[in-house]
């Protein structure tokens, strides 16, 4: 069987559409949106140009059914995994945690789960070995690094569970 194939569709202003045909005939499309969101479409099966359901997911959401669709060694979030044990994931802050505005040794982090913040990523830009005095904004994203537990306990001081 051939790989499926991804027809990508310029938005302008609002993003790229994305469509898949499966195997079963069934059309299936994700928009990505300019702001992170992404709306997820099934089309009918007897008339695949009607929309048959629809569901707009936030970056966050959307990045947790990537993680339920493909295996945790896989994730997009996770970036590295040893034969000792320690992973490297990336934790966003949202815009609505309790951390936005707030210093990153606030969330005392480190010592609560032995979980390090090796990086945050800001827009376009990486800032390597933040400071315990580093203000966390809605949107960075943490390079969280530790065991499997602290990473989870990590995320879930920021909020993510």
């Amino acid at each position: 069987m051939s790989a499926p194939r991804l027809r990508a569709t310029p938005l302008p202003g609002i993003g790229v559409q994305y469509d898949l045909v499966t195997r079963e005939h069934r059309h299936l499309s994700v928009v990505a949106h300019r702001d992170g969101a992404r709306t997820v479409s099934v089309y009918r099966a007897d008339d695949p140009d009607s929309c048959a359901q629809s569901l707009r997911l936030t970056g966050a959401e959307a990045g947790s059914l990537i993680d339920a669709l493909m295996p945790s060694h896989h994730s997009a979030s996770l970036l590295y995994t040893t034969d000792l044990g320690l992973v490297a994931e990336r934790i966003e802050v949202a815009a609505a945690s309790p951390w936005n505005g707030r210093v990153l040794g606030e969330t005392r982090m480190r010592t609560e789960t032995g979980a390090s913040v090796v990086a945050v990523l800001r827009r376009a830009a990486a800032i390597p070995s933040p400071a315990p005095d580093f203000r966390l904004v809605g949107g960075d994203t943490l390079i969280v690094v530790g065991t499997r537990e602290g990473v989870d306990a990590a995320a879930a001081i920021l909020g993510r569970e």
